[in-house]
């Protein structure tokens, strides 16, 4: 009897189940900044565009008239912005780049107001080596070609990393690709080797791997952008919230959206041809 009423009360909960559309209020759309400040000139640019209402299936509006800027604070620099259509972005004249040790300050100006903020490029850990290996498909684990980091982290401090892999020229950015990590357990990660468990290649492919050291605001809004793109609207799910943005409107009121990233990239790149390499 007791199995009886259970699958009952599964099959109630089950059946009671509809899709609801929230009624949910326009909004003024708002600014959406991200700027992206290292000492690797190609990857460096600042995208402005507005955002969209939630059900909104248009594309993103782009803006190609705001005044982008990057000053150095330890100098004075002034690093001018220009925008590319073809890309969408803003990208810095010259193919300037982020000095190890240097505070930045990021400007947007739109529309009478300013948005604003700043970062330090920290130094780099260092990335010595990357091997791979082919593993047998296991549990948990699908059969493939598994990369390990060797390296060290020196810093007591400051230690917020993202991990970005590219893949024969794809970059490698589904919700599941996103790789951050801190010294919560230590900074001796790299010592021994770090195996990269969530990814997989195959003979043949080449990889890009490049190590970006962020400061704690950048880390934490990406942090909360994988958690928000995990979310999946169930019943324990928390209320989806846009990241919180380490960018502030200097002059003028408003509100604004995105974030300032600025960090040392280290790069490395390999080829998958034998069983085991290096």
């Amino acid at each position: 009897m007791r199995l009886v009423v259970i699958f009952g009360l599964v099959f109630f909960l089950y059946s009671c189940q509809e899709e609801a559309a929230l009624e949910l209020g326009a909004r003024d759309k708002i600014p959406v900044i991200e700027g992206v400040w290292t000492d690797n000139p190609s990857d460096n640019f600042v995208s402005v565009a507005y955002s969209r209402d939630y059900y909104d299936t248009l594309d993103n509006e782009r803006i190609p008239d705001a005044l982008v800027q990057i000053e150095d604070l330890e100098n004075g620099e002034i690093i001018e912005f220009r925008y590319v259509v073809e890309l969408g972005q803003y990208l810095p004249l010259n193919q300037q780049a982020a000095a190890i040790g240097h505070e930045y300050r990021l400007r947007v100006a739109l529309e009478g107001k300013e948005y604003s903020a700043t970062g330090t490029t920290l130094e780099a850990p260092i990335l010595d080596s990357i091997t791979y290996e082919f593993k047998e498909e296991r549990f948990f684990a699908d059969e493939g070609y598994y990369l390990t980091l060797y390296g060290k982290i020196p810093f007591t401090e400051n230690n917020f990393y993202r991990l970005k892999l590219t893949r024969n020229d794809t970059l490698l950015n589904r919700r599941s690709d996103y790789f951050l990590f801190d010294d919560t357990f230590g900074s001796s990660v790299l010592n021994n080797g770090f195996e990269l468990t969530a990814f997989t290649f195959e003979k043949e492919d080449k990889v890009k791997l490049q190590m970006l050291r962020l400061n704690e605001s950048s880390y934490d809004y990406l942090n909360q952008l994988v958690n928000l793109l995990f979310n999946d609207g169930g019943l324990f799910s928390p209320p989806p919230a846009n990241p919180r943005t380490n960018i502030t409107v200097s002059q003028g009121v408003g509100e604004v959206m995105g974030y300032f990233m600025t960090a040392p990239v280290v790069t490395r790149t390999i080829l998958i041809q034998d069983e085991e390499g290096n």
